[in-house]
């Protein structure tokens, strides 16, 4: 059978695809706006969809009206997002080896009544040791299931008492405490596992501020976000605005996503000024770009960010404030807004999703926790 053989590239389809090869030459403004850099570095034009198709700044699109090099290299830029490999993070639904020994002679040895169901109980042949295959739920009174929804319900706007309400129309009696101790135990476990894992993001990200009351004090949430995806990259808390250096938050989403922004836009703080130019500004090109004149509308506005405070807002009313600066709440939410929340600005897809990392299973919170687990049992 006779295969096709691909059309070669003409020179503009060359230069296009040199240019998206590069890092930081193409600039993502929105999904239909973007900057790309000239080959010389001595230029940056604009490329914009329009309905009669793509339409670029650059002399010999302007002049020629032929498809230039710009509009091939965001074409290109395009498919490459497209073709990221995607990081699967599967469920754990079973184990067949001891969880002590690690010997696969273990044989199925009667069941244990737990209050809430029974669980099977193993033998192993080799180092003599029960135990059950719970993955990350070991020793726990209740359920999986009732400690993951319970999670949901949670950080989907609920407060810790209306989730006790909620178990105990299931019959299950827990208090308000005991299932902040779930969220404080799992959140932690989690966020150590989560952090190993890359998420595949874009060269421009956004920042921004929003107060918060710990304890009835003001405080204020810093957040660096992802422009493309809307995966949060990194957080903290600051006692303080305009002294407080927002430094080590770009560089904590620096070693997170293993690479800097090549355009970062922020309002006009003057902690983003100076942590930008000690972390990521850099003289080498593509030189990366701090955007702090921002406005309500055009290119550069922050609106993103704005819809993400109104997000983090609307969950903390619900709790009426923070009890202490270093809560697992703010950090739960940010593995929920990532990985489990549905954005219909994503086209109802995680920013984990977009960012080419899949969750597998209908129970997102225990697939991450079993993963977690085994992870923090094999280090």
């Amino acid at each position: 059978m006779l295969t096709k053989k691909p059309t070669p590239l003409n020179s503009r389809q060359q230069k296009g695809l040199t240019i998206a090869q590069l890092n930081g030459m193409v600039q993502r403004i929105d999904a239909n706006a973007y900057k790309v850099k000239s080959q010389s570095g001595n230029g940056i034009y604009d490329v914009l969809a329009t309905e009669s198709g793509w339409k670029c700044t650059c002399p010999d699109f302007v002049h020629r009206n032929q498809k230039c090099k710009h509009v091939f290299a965001t074409e290109f830029s395009l498919t490459l997002r497209k073709t990221v490999e995607v990081k699967r993070i599967e469920q754990i639904t079973s184990t067949a080896n001891c969880i002590f020994c690690s010997s696969d002679r273990i044989v199925k040895d009667g069941v244990r009544h737990n209050k809430y169901g029974d669980i099977q109980k193993f033998n192993c042949k080799a180092c003599g040791h029960y135990f059950t295959i719970n993955l990350g739920f070991e020793r726990m009174r209740a359920k999986p299931e009732i400690i993951t929804s319970a999670m949901q319900l949670y950080f989907t706007g609920e407060s810790l008492r209306n989730v006790q309400k909620f178990l105990k129309m299931q019959g299950i009696s827990k208090s308000h405490v005991a299932i902040y101790k779930w969220i404080k135990k799992y959140v932690s476990l989690m966020n150590i596992y989560l952090e190993q894992i890359q998420p595949n993001v874009s060269d421009t990200w956004r920042a921004d501020e929003l107060y918060l009351k710990v304890r009835g004090n003001m405080k204020y949430l810093f957040a660096l976000m992802d422009d493309e995806t809307r995966f949060w990259i990194a957080q903290e808390v600051a006692d303080t605005k305009f002294t407080h250096n927002a430094r080590e938050l770009l560089k904590q989403g620096k070693k997170l996503m293993g690479k800097k922004p090549t355009l970062l836009i922020t309002d006009g703080l003057p902690a983003y000024r100076n942590a930008f130019d000690k972390e990521y500004f850099s003289l080498k090109n593509p030189r990366p770009k701090h955007q702090y004149t921002i406005r309500i509308s055009g290119d550069m506005n922050n609106n993103k960010m704005e819809r993400f405070n109104g997000e983090v807002r609307d969950r903390e009313k619900v709790m009426r404030g923070l009890k202490k600066k270093e809560t697992p709440i703010l950090k739960g939410y940010q593995i929920f807004h990532n990985y489990i929340r549905e954005h219909e600005a994503l086209n109802n897809k995680t920013p984990a999703e977009v960012a080419g990392i899949t969750i597998e299973g209908k129970d997102k919170w225990r697939t991450i926790i079993e993963n977690a687990s085994m992870n923090h049992r094999n280090t």
